[in-house]
């Protein structure tokens, strides 16, 4: 049976977390939160790069498992 690594998990996560963080700054929604969601471009746009720089960081264990699943006999 396959299991998803436990990194790729976490991280996953927390990007899925981070997107929806950024969208909800974009929107303006974290506004009264804190002082720096008062611009919501700026820290929207940082939360989206965060975000993708997470789900991509996600890909490199799952590959590392599929690579090392095809080489077992």
């Amino acid at each position: 049976m396959r299991h998803w690594p436990l990194s790729f998990l976490i991280l996953c996560t927390l990007g899925i977390a981070c997107l929806l963080a950024g969208i909800a700054a974009f929107a303006g929604l974290l506004a009264g939160l804190h002082p720096l969601f008062i611009d919501g471009l700026g820290a929207g746009l940082a939360l989206i790069v965060s975000a993708i720089a997470l789900l991509l960081s996600a890909a490199f264990p799952l590959v590392l498992r599929r690579l090392a699943e095809r080489e077992e006999p």
